[in-house]
């Protein structure tokens, strides 16, 4: 604990901390107190300028283009298939 040196030099108030800081000054300040919330001050946003609506550029008629005529497809024939031979069991060996 450190000394008291003067008593008498300050008026205490209610609700408030004393101390003395690093420079030796005696500092004053405002105790906190649970269950009550500190006030917040709203703060407003910035004012923003109205934005003119764009119009839409003017669109040019534009001519369809017509598809080249496609050829006839020529049907092409199947290749001609082996006839593939049947394979014969092999005989049974009688004992």
């Amino acid at each position: 604990m450190g000394k008291i040196v003067a008593k008498s030099v300050i008026t205490r108030k209610p609700g408030h901390l004393y101390y003395v800081d690093a420079a030796g000054n005696v500092c004053e300040a405002k105790m906190a107190r649970g269950g009550k919330k500190k006030k917040t001050v709203a703060k407003k946003a910035p004012a923003r300028k109205p934005v003119a609506k764009k119009k839409a550029p003017a669109k040019k008629p534009v001519a369809k283009k017509k598809a080249p005529a496609k050829k006839p497809v020529a049907k092409k024939k199947a290749p001609a298939r082996k006839p593939v031979a049947k394979k014969k069991a092999p005989a049974r060996k009688r004992k």
